[in-house]
């Protein structure tokens, strides 16, 4: 049976579980969910893991051909992961790509304020690891509407295609209220297309299926 996960997400999928990144089993999450899989996306703590994860973003950026005219990198997470990302797509496109973070705490001396790099303007692409609640990247909005600057979309490494209170995912409803596109790198149904060939992940796979139908949106 051939795979019908695209490429760079089969790479990437194979590359998290080298880096002991992605698991498979059972693990209790903070919702209380009994889940068959737990993904830590602070396992990549080396150089090489970081440059290789801002190639697998770029490989999804670019797939997904969304103009943009910034990155954005939230604190703390998004910070390394934009930087990541920015080079990778700077050496794809030869272009160069800006970049710009935020500070938790306003700086008072120097430049000042609590954003660090490019000007925050124009179309904005979010960088960040993982959207749970949605709270984090709901902050991010408020501050790119605050700076005058308009929120394209947010690329993530992995999206649990889970629904949270409503039949919406985080993701859907950032999609709903904000007309964001939303770029992972690897879903939960790429997750189990990836077990579909490999007979010792049969029974993770079966796993995954079940907990995709017990808690997967079911509109998104």
């Amino acid at each position: 049976m051939e795979s019908t996960v695209s490429d760079f997400r089969q790479r990437f999928i194979r590359f998290a579980l080298d880096h002991d990144a992605l698991k498979f089993g059972q693990f209790t999450l903070k919702s209380g969910r009994q889940s068959p899989y737990f993904f830590n996306a602070g396992a990549f703590s080396t150089g090489e893991a970081l440059g290789a994860i801002g190639n697998f973003y770029a490989d999804a950026i670019l797939a997904a051909g969304i103009e943009f005219d910034v990155l954005f990198g939230p604190a703390y997470k998004g910070i390394p992961l934009a930087a990541a990302t920015a080079i990778a797509l700077a050496e794809r496109t030869g272009k160069p790509i800006p970049w710009v973070f935020n500070r938790k705490e306003a700086k008072d001396h120097g430049e000042g304020g609590n954003l660090v790099g490019a000007p925050l303007a124009g179309r904005v692409l979010i960088v960040d690891d993982v959207i749970t609640a949605g709270t984090a990247i709901r902050e991010s909005l408020q501050l790119i509407a605050a700076a005058g600057a308009q929120a394209v979309g947010v690329s993530v490494m992995m999206d649990r295609q889970e629904r949270g209170q409503s039949d919406l995912s985080a993701i859907g409803e950032l999609r709903r209220d904000y007309d964001l596109a939303v770029i992972n790198i690897a879903s939960l149904d790429d997750l189990i297309a990836f077990c579909a060939d490999r007979a010792d992940l049969a029974e993770s796979r079966g796993r995954m299926e079940a907990y995709r139908a017990e808690y997967g949106v079911r509109a998104d």
